[in-house]
Formats: structure tokens, sequence, C-alpha cells
């Protein structure tokens, strides 16, 4: 599996474009944001070409509700086609290690190569070195 990639996000900021394949992402989610920009993260995620999204931290429940809904209304409330269809899950009970593992052995598509992971943090300060070698070490300490 390839080295994941970082992106902050502070609650508020507009997601930058993000061009390539498709792609899992990890949202490590520290704090809380407003449901109007969480909606505008979930559906930037969705066209952005994630195609699985593992939610970590608090309310990362209402995470993968609006991941869901923004690829419904993607697809306007109708059938989704298999390659854009959006698994969603979210690790409350779990560790963060024992998300970025679910990430790495367990987070596939049943129909789309992920080649690509993203950590995306939403926090109002950045921890790219930590948590890119949190994600590495997590296959290790099994």
């Amino acid at each position: 599996m390839n080295d994941p990639t970082y992106l902050q996000l502070k609650p508020g900021d507009v997601p930058p474009h993000i061009e390539g394949p498709p792609f899992r992402a990890v949202l490590v989610i520290e704090g809380d944001v407003s449901p109007t920009w969480r909606d505008q993260v979930s559906g930037w995620l969705v066209k952005s070409g994630c195609r699985y999204m593992l939610a970590w931290g608090p309310r990362c429940g209402d995470w993968d509700t609006s991941v869901d809904e923004a690829n419904l209304a993607r697809f306007d409330f109708g059938e989704i086609p298999n390659d854009d269809f959006v698994m969603t899950t979210w690790h409350e009970k779990e560790s963060l290690r024992e998300t970025f593992w679910f990430a790495q052995m367990c987070a596939m598509h049943p129909t789309v190569e992920l080649d690509r992971t993203c950590i995306v943090h939403i926090a109002l300060e950045g921890r790219a070195t930590e948590l890119l070698d949190a994600y590495r070490a997590a296959l290790e300490e099994e």
C-alpha cells in the first residue's frame, strides 16, 4: 500500500481541489464543527474521488451520515453506480491506531482499487509528522 498523504483542514476552511484516482480518506477529527461545514466537506470528499471514508474522533458518526447523504445527493437520491458508491465507517470506540490498522487492512472498495490514502486532519493545529508516523506504525504493532 502506498504512503498516505496528509491534509489539515481547520474548521471553516474551504477544502482544496484534489485530482487523481479514487482514494480512501481517514478523517481524524479533533473538535466540533458546524453541520453546514461538515456537509460541505463531505460533498467535497465525494466529488474529489473518495470511495472509502473512515471517521475517527468526536461526533464521527455524524461524519459517516454526512458523507452517505452527500453521495446520495450527488446522484439525486437515485441509484448509485457501483464504482461511485462511497463506503463509510466510523470508529468512535476504537483507538486511532486501530482505525489506521483498519484503513490499511480492511478498508477496501468492492469494485474500485484504492491505491491512495489521505489522512484528513480536522483541527486547529497540524500534526502531519505524528499522524503519518502513527499510520505507518499501525501495522507494526500487531
